[in-house]
């Protein structure tokens, strides 16, 4: 279960996106590799939770994968999705443990950015509303932005997702000038939006080479992280990359703030 930000901090949460399962399958057409094997893979590995994004376009995740991951999967479902009635009629269907809202363009490779929530509040507020009302945990990815991370506590939103990518991809850039810039920006925007009540999340891009950093800022509780995890497997198999992703995460944590992980 989700700790609330009241709740003391320890325990560093894992999620596992198993988009990119769908990516290959999808590519030729058939029915593996299949993302709730994938999923069971990872909780058998000490993953925490699954997170799946079901894009308007149906690029990876389908609607049948919802479907086999919420009859099978014992770990919480994270589901991703954009602020659409479709999408939403969905998730009220489901019920998942979590919804993420997050900003969806049909072009984009990937998601590029924090959702614009500032701009867009109480058209958001008012979507998130049966959400919560149905029982589902709602996160927002944002911006290391203080405008956005206010707007999230004024509107209700229990928990925001920080888009870590800016301080993983300058850092795998070489640019340690822009990550160290990045990583303050994160490490501020965490600590503001603990104080506001937010439990704090974080994914998008982060690897092996990144996630101590992350992991050791004591108000983060759950990590997401896919595509890295889903691209190192094809070499030392899901297990193991999950399993070092697991460690490195209990060391960074037991390093900052001395806690005994179980």
């Amino acid at each position: 279960m989700a700790l609330l930000a009241s709740e003391p901090l320890g325990y560093l949460r894992l999620g596992l996106n198993i988009d990119h399962v769908a990516t290959v399958r999808n590519a030729r057409g058939s029915t593996y590799p299949d993302p709730t094997r994938a999923a069971l893979l990872a909780q058998a590995a000490g993953a925490d939770g699954i997170t799946a994004h079901l894009r308007e376009d149906r690029r990876h995740i389908t609607d049948s994968d919802i479907d086999a991951l919420m009859a099978n999967i014992g770990l919480p479902l994270n589901f991703e999705m954009a602020a659409t009635d479709e999408m939403q009629k969905i998730a009220l269907r489901h019920t998942p443990h979590a919804v993420c809202i997050v900003p969806e363009k049909r072009e984009e490779l990937t998601t590029e950015g924090g959702l614009d929530l500032a701009r867009d509040e109480n058209r958001i507020a008012d979507f998130i509303a049966p959400l919560r009302e149905a029982g589902c945990r709602v996160s927002i990815f944002l911006a290391s932005d203080q405008r956005q991370i206010e707007s999230a506590a004024r509107i209700g939103a229990p928990v925001v997702e920080l888009h870590v990518g800016p301080y993983c991809d300058a850092h795998h850039e070489g640019d340690f000038a822009k990550s160290d810039v990045e990583f303050e920006k994160l490490k501020s925007m965490a600590q503001l939006a603990y104080e506001l009540g937010l439990e704090v999340h974080a994914g998008h891009g982060i690897t092996y080479d990144t996630v101590k950093p992350i992991a050791a800022l004591p108000e983060i509780m759950e990590l997401n992280i896919g595509h890295f995890l889903i691209g190192e497997a094809i070499f030392s198999g899901l297990d193991s990359a999950i399993r070092r992703m697991r460690g490195l995460m209990d060391e960074a944590r037991r390093e900052a703030i001395g806690v005994t992980v179980a």
